[in-house]
């Protein structure tokens, strides 16, 4: 649904005041006081994993703009702070704001993203609407696919899972960063999983594999705005630097 009071916590809080936006008292001290004793202990591994997972799915879902999930310093030397600070200050919070404003009043104004993506793709009267959700939606994707020390070959279900329908995971990210040197222009380059089986995709400007009915894993952005401060013309570079020490292999398992 589209949420018009932007959190502004730093990163630190972010996880605090989007848990306090979709689970009241979640987030607060008073709420904390309130739980009796069996709610003190801690909350069990696989519940608390459940519960970040539906937090991140809500995160994307909504028309915010979310804070990002690590520190806007996090990622360097491989994304640099002043980066992030346009990316996602500017850039991703202009997708929201024209967002925002193109839908009020309309008949979609209540929907969440995907569902505001679906109804409105292919349609040129509707187009200034699916490009900016659509971009909201897929920034908010993407700094959930990032996190310091992340990237190189992953564990898990997605391991199996790229070792099964890749081959390996060198062809993996061979095919993955072609995907994005290879995208004419301003796009993004994709993991998916459709009917089953992983697949690398690229879709230019705004449009996305949701719009599509195919769920992402991943994403890396290579809109120039992702990377011109610190890789200048150097697009592969960028791709190798996300690939190799910065993909979020954990939010990846969590989504198939």
């Amino acid at each position: 649904m589209i949420r018009r009071d932007f959190l502004r916590a730093g990163a630190c809080g972010a996880v605090a005041g989007i848990a306090a936006l979709w689970f009241p008292g979640a987030g607060s001290a008073h709420g904390a006081e309130r739980a009796g004793p069996s709610e003190a202990g801690q909350v069990p591994k696989e519940a608390a994993k459940t519960q970040q997972e539906q937090l991140e799915r809500r995160t994307i879902m909504a028309l915010t703009l979310p804070d990002l999930p690590f520190a806007k310093n996090a990622l360097e030397p491989y994304i640099s702070a002043r980066t992030l600070e346009f990316h996602h200050d500017k850039h991703h919070k202009a997708y929201v704001d024209n967002a925002i404003k193109l839908l009020a009043g309309t008949e979609l104004e209540k929907e969440d993203a995907e569902t505001i993506m679906k109804k409105v793709a292919g349609d040129p009267s509707k187009a200034g609407i699916f490009n900016n959700v659509a971009q909201a939606w897929n920034h908010s994707f993407y700094w959930n696919c990032l996190k310091p020390n992340g990237g190189g070959p992953p564990a898990g279900k997605t391991a199996q899972k790229i070792n099964a329908d890749f081959g390996n995971y060198a062809k993996f990210a061979e095919e993955l960063k072609n995907a994005g040197v290879t995208q004419f222009g301003s796009g993004w380059a994709w993991l998916v999983i459709k009917d089953g089986k992983l697949e690398i995709t690229k879709t230019g400007n705004a449009d996305t594999p949701v719009a599509h009915g195919i769920k992402p894993l991943l994403t890396i952005d290579v809109w120039e705005h992702a990377y011109y401060l610190d890789y200048q013309n150097r697009r592969p570079d960028y791709l190798q630097a996300v690939i190799d020490h910065l993909i979020n292999w954990d939010f990846a398992n969590s989504r198939l």
